[in-house]
Order: C-alpha cells, then structure tokens, then sequence
C-alpha cells in the first residue's frame, strides 16, 4: 500500500494565521499543474505498491480547474497503480464549492472532500482572513452533498482570542449539526512569519491563555464523543468507518510519494525527501531538468522515535513489543520514572502491549514523545 500527495501552492488570499507554502499569485497556475505532471512522470519508480491514497492539499487545491485536475489525475494513473477502491480527498475553501464545482469534483474522481471552514463567527473569520462567510460554509457543504460526496471532512479552529467557551460551543453544535463525515480540530498556533505573529510582536494579539486553550479542546472531545465521533487521533475525529486512510499512513509508516513544491516524500524505510519550498525555483528545476530535492536518511533510531511520535497520537497507541523488537530495549525500562510521573497525572495508559494517551495527554502528546525518545548515539 502507498500513498500520493500532491503540493498544490495557491491561495485566492493568505490567511492571518497560515505559515504552509503557498502563492496568491495565480497567473501560473497552468505552468505549475504542467510542471507537476511531469514530476509525477519522473518518479513514477519511486513507489512499487499499489496507490490507495491520493490527497490533494495546499494551498487550495479547490482552486484547479477541471482540466488542470484533470491532467494531475491522469498522469497519477498513467504511471502508477492505482486501487479502485482508492480514497482521494482534496481540500477545499468554501468559496469555491459552488453547485458547479462540486459537480465537476466528482465527476473527476475526488471522492472525500475537506472543507476548511475554521468558524461560523462571522467576526472571527473576518479577523483570520478567511474569504467565505458562515452561510457560504453551509450552502458549500450542501452543494457537495448534493453533488454526491459521502465522504465530507471539516475544520474547526479552537483556542481563538476573545473567542470564549460559549462561542466555541456554537461552532461545535453548527458543525456536528451538518452532519459531516469527519471533522478536524486545530487549536490556532502563532507562526512567526504570518499576519498573527507581526500583531503579536506588535502587542496587538494576545493569544488564549493555555489553560483556556485546554478547556476547549478536552469540552469538545467530550461534545463530539457524545454526537457520534471517535477520537483516533490527537486532531481527528470521525464515524465509524470515515477516519482519513491518507492520515493513517503516514502514522503507520507506509511510503508516500509527494509531487509539487514544499512537498515531503517517503520510501518507506529509511529515506525522505523535501522537493525546494519556492514556486519560481521548482518550476526552474522542472523546466531545466535541474535538482529540486533534498533527501535524508534516517538512522535506525530515528525511525523508532518517529514511529513512537506518530503512534503515541493515534487512539491505537505505541506497540511496545514492537518497539522492543526494533530496538533491543523496552520503553518501560528507559523512562520508568517518567511513565509513573505522567500515569499519575492521568494522561496514560497501560492496556496489555500497548500505551495510550488519555484527553489530557492530547494536550500534550509531542511532549510526552519527546520524553520517551530513545537517545541517539
């Protein structure tokens, strides 16, 4: 099994909060879609298995043409083997899902869609940059259910300044009152090189206390728990049967290939590679047959503290026999302190072979893997 992403870096606008590669310059759409397909037919040995993913990210891929799409999917399934039963998602903005589009979406193969909707606070999208509106956010989920998506994701972001318990509650009851497949959670994170962290350094942003930030995240696995959503991951909440596949194997260590600038690939073993984070660049490289990406090679440690870090955010959490098997060494012997400091907090536990995180070890979850990590020698 293997999985295909693909970068695609355009934006109608940037988002206060975004820090992910993008442009608003779209006048190079085309190229880029041309350039990509050609990627896609330069590494078509990179993966021997069969294709159950693909994923369309961003950016907003919701932006492509139906031609443009087009051409990305048929280069995917002219070089690689693709399943028949594979999921392809492709995030989109709620601009761009008119009856149309969503039509088009369909009838090109996508068949799970993510929706960035972010907040129904009309306020609040406005101060994030956010182009849609909260009736745009319902009216683009209904064009795609009547368009025929089954399969529909969307996005909440918590931990909002000035966005108290009570508004964050009317976003929870609007979102799980569409009735989508799966939704995701993000608590809002403050990047340097953003709108957010100009405003920030310039004391005109004062992020939601910590403890805030908490109450919300913990109230909502609660809320979302009560409506009929299984917590399988840290940020990722769905039915019975609609959990992403494309997020699953990336915590599960399968190989991934992924096309398009600022994208991450994977070999499956012990290889990554990072394609050049610049549009102008890639497309230089593309078009001149010239290096795009940087490869690195991960120690055997490295692969079992990457492996710790991903399944410790799953709700399968860390096989520890595997680990052992891997590493010669039992987790529970090299940080029995630790375990014991954070088992009484209440934010592990223990079942059989296997160490879970509870809600409150959520909070913190790359914190804790850190702490577990073995060291490097």
């Amino acid at each position: 099994m293997a999985g295909i992403y693909i970068h695609i870096p355009f934006c109608r606008q940037a988002c206060h909060y975004c820090d992910f590669h993008f442009s608003t310059n779209l006048s190079r759409q085309d190229e880029m879609v041309d350039a990509i397909a050609h990627e896609i037919v330069s590494r078509k040995d990179y993966l021997q298995d069969e294709i159950v993913t693909i994923y369309f990210g961003g950016g907003t891929p919701s932006l492509l043409s139906g031609p443009q799409l087009e051409k990305l999917l048929e280069s995917i399934h002219q070089n690689f083997t693709v399943s028949s039963t594979a999921e392809v998602t492709l995030e989109a903005n709620p601009e761009d899902l008119t009856k149309a589009q969503s039509e088009a979406l369909y009838k090109h193969g996508i068949n799970r869609l993510s929706i960035g909707i972010q907040t129904f606070d009309e306020q609040k999208l406005q101060w994030m940059n956010r182009i849609h509106s909260s009736e745009e956010a319902v009216k683009a989920f209904r064009n795609a259910r009547s368009a025929g998506f089954e399969n529909i994701s969307l996005d909440l972001i918590y931990a909002i300044p000035n966005h108290d318990r009570n508004a964050w509650e009317k976003d929870l009851k609007a979102i799980t009152s569409l009735d989508p497949e799966h939704i995701s959670l993000y608590g809002l994170t403050i990047e340097e090189k953003t709108v957010f962290g100009k405003w920030e350094r310039e004391n005109q942003l004062i992020q939601l206390p910590e403890d805030a930030a908490a109450e919300q995240y913990l109230f909502a696995i609660d809320f979302l728990t009560a409506n009929g959503y299984i917590q399988y991951e840290v940020s990722n909440f769905g039915k019975k049967g609609y959990h992403s596949r494309h997020n699953h194997s990336y915590w599960a260590g399968t190989p991934y290939l992924g096309v398009g600038p600022g994208a991450h690939s994977f070999d499956g073993k012990n290889t990554r590679s990072f394609n050049v984070r610049n549009n102008v660049k890639y497309l230089k490289a593309i078009n001149e047959n010239l290096e795009y990406s940087e490869q690195e090679e991960l120690s055997d440690i490295q692969r079992i503290n990457e492996r710790i870090l991903t399944e410790l955010r799953t709700s399968g959490g860390v096989d520890l026999k595997m680990i052992e098997s891997l590493s010669g060494s039992r987790v529970e012997d090299l940080h029995t302190t630790f375990l014991q400091e954070i088992h009484e907090k209440n934010m592990i536990e223990m079942t059989g072979d296997f160490l879970r995180l509870k809600p409150h070890g959520f909070l913190v979850a790359d914190e804790i893997a850190l702490r577990l990590f073995f060291p490097e020698e």
